[in-house]
């Protein structure tokens, strides 16, 4: 029997909040629906797309290899559904768009594809900047909106921000790494490993105070602005990182080389938004980008 939407979304809501029970309660639905949905999800493909344990289902490698396929084929429904809605049609116009460097890949890109798709006829200019200077030009009214990390933002009254997704920060270890094993990681536990540091957004500053927390100057092996050279150098073993969760990827080149454990303690968390100037007169493509944007978050959410 071949796989329902509704599995999709039951499966996307799973992997988005790691426990039947949490899925459930965003979905307004039985724990039991859940786990059936589930899997019959499996059974259906084949493949064990959870693993088991006492504090809630961990994803596998071949369910987050699934989960790019349900999250495109419940975008693309949702993107079909909006083509037929015919509340009206937007022959032109356009759209100044700011992202910084760590969303580019990992947040923008499908929604810009999304909002393409819905809206072809508006015509989006994007820059990749740092997101003091993105922030200062939405200020000044030279962007109309960025999709951008709003949970260090200098300028929060003169900005309105939505946020898409919040994202923890995990270690990195390279396959076979001591602390893989370890039933629990404390930041203590990396006072005498090489770090790789990466310098986008808030990353440096929130990993170095996590660092500091060790007591000393900790190793710091590389620093660098890709988060492909952080996935390459752990990967070889020179180093671990310290990371939000949204920037990894199993599925990668080197992604079955590393491995994502938590640490214990208060890790900062990484919001990811759209932000736009408190007040302005938005254009009709800026609030279609903004809707659009909350439509996905609802739906990562579900």
């Amino acid at each position: 029997m071949a796989f329902s939407l509704r599995q999709l979304q039951y499966f996307v809501a799973v992997a988005a909040e790691g426990t039947v029970s949490g899925a459930a309660q965003n979905l307004s639905i039985s724990q039991s629906a859940v786990t059936e949905a589930i899997k019959g999800l499996e059974t259906d493909l084949g493949v064990e797309l959870f693993e088991r344990h006492s504090r809630g289902l961990l994803i596998t490698h071949k369910g987050h290899q699934f989960l790019r396929h349900a999250t495109k084929i419940l975008s693309d429904v949702s993107d079909a559904r909006r083509s037929f809605s015919a509340e009206r049609e937007i022959s032109g116009g356009t759209l100044q768009l700011g992202v910084t460097s760590l969303v580019a890949g990992y947040v923008l890109s499908d929604l810009l594809a999304r909002y393409r798709r819905a809206f072809p006829g508006i015509e989006v200019s994007a820059i990749e900047d740092n997101g003091d200077y993105l922030e200062h030009l939405l200020v000044g009214g030279e962007l109309d909106v960025a999709v951008i990390v709003v949970s260090n933002l200098r300028d929060r009254m003169a900005l309105q921000t939505e946020i898409l997704e919040v994202s923890p920060y995990r270690l990195w270890l390279p396959l076979g790494h001591r602390l893989a094993s370890a039933e629990s990681i404390e930041i203590a536990d990396l006072a005498n490993e090489p770090v790789i540091m990466l310098t986008i957004d808030e990353i440096e500053e929130s990993t170095a105070k996590l660092l500091s927390a060790i007591g000393g100057k900790p190793r710091i092996a590389f620093r660098t602005r890709s988060v492909e050279a952080v996935r390459s150098l752990v990967a070889t073993g020179a180093g671990v990182a310290l990371l939000p969760d949204l920037v990894y990827r199993p599925w990668s080149l080197e992604g079955d080389r590393i491995e994502s454990r938590d640490v214990s303690g208060s890790l900062p968390m990484v919001q990811v938004g759209v932000a736009w100037r408190r007040g302005s007169q938005l254009s009709q493509a800026a609030r279609d980008f903004i809707g659009l944007s909350q439509a996905q978050r609802g739906m990562r959410q579900r």
